[in-house]
């Protein structure tokens, strides 16, 4: 008898165990493979590292409805272009799923989650491209362990992203900046261009300015952009932003 069958080896070589994995949904809104690209072009295409070859669900909800054929190779691609591993989709037709089967992706069951947390709409990619934490696997939101620290004021067009970590700014982040975090962002100057915190889904990042005036702020897949002012008590101060629920807070700080 060879080696490769002696009796009780085999369960040695592996096992299969249960897994909580935290993963993207890639909600599809259009099949317009070129579109889609040029949208993600537009929202990515200055931060090459955003992601990390991250597992993917892509979500076909909007389009099942419409029952459209999906080219799921060259939406493989797409995704892959810009590091984002696609492993299974949701959703969908009956006829999507097949063809998303054929291409190799599996079928994810799902979700109970309710639509992407806006506060309003963001006139930018974000409308053909929502990130979101699903629920149909138990997540455990990674802890930032490191912080990255700027202590130079940020241009307009500077965009920095402190990948699993929180970020502390010195400096004034102008209008046009763009600051964003997988944990919370500290911006101990007046912040007036785009603050993206817990930017992989961390629901307990929050965001603080000793001079609140951004353009845009986003938590977690929130957003508020300046067409919605914040409050009067808040803006140009110091402040905090976190997350209750499905909605932003807003807090003044004493200092």
């Amino acid at each position: 008898m060879s080696a490769a069958s002696t009796p009780g080896t085999t369960s040695a070589l592996f096992d299969l165990k249960s897994a909580s994995l935290t993963l993207v949904s890639f909600v599809l809104k259009t099949g317009n493979m070129p579109a889609l690209a040029q949208a993600m072009e537009e929202r990515f295409g200055d931060t090459p590292d955003f992601f990390s070859h991250d597992p993917v669900v892509i979500d076909l909800t909007p389009m099942g409805s419409l029952s459209v054929p999906l080219d799921f190779p060259a939406l493989i691609t797409l995704l892959e272009r810009f590091k984002l591993k696609p492993v299974a989709v949701r959703g969908g037709s009956a006829a999507q799923l097949e063809s998303a089967q054929k291409s190799g992706l599996g079928e994810a069951p799902d979700s109970q989650a309710g639509a992407p947390r806006t506060e309003t709409v963001v006139k930018e990619v974000i409308r053909e491209v929502i990130r979101e934490v699903p629920v149909q696997v138990p997540v455990e939101v990674p802890v930032a362990a490191n912080t990255m620290i700027i202590d130079k004021p940020l241009r307009s067009g500077q965009q920095i992203y402190a990948k699993g970590c929180d970020l502390v700014v010195m400096a004034v982040v102008n209008h046009g900046a763009e600051v964003i975090a997988d944990g919370s962002i500290h911006v101990y100057a007046p912040l007036r261009g785009k603050a993206i915190a817990g930017a992989k889904g961390n629901t307990g990042a929050r965001i603080f300015s000793t001079c609140m005036e951004p353009e845009l702020l986003s938590i977690a897949g929130t957003y508020r952009t300046t067409e919605n002012p914040l409050p009067a008590d808040v803006v140009g101060r110091p402040a905090q932003i976190r997350l209750d629920g499905e909605r932003l807070v807003y807090e003044a700080i004493k200092l």
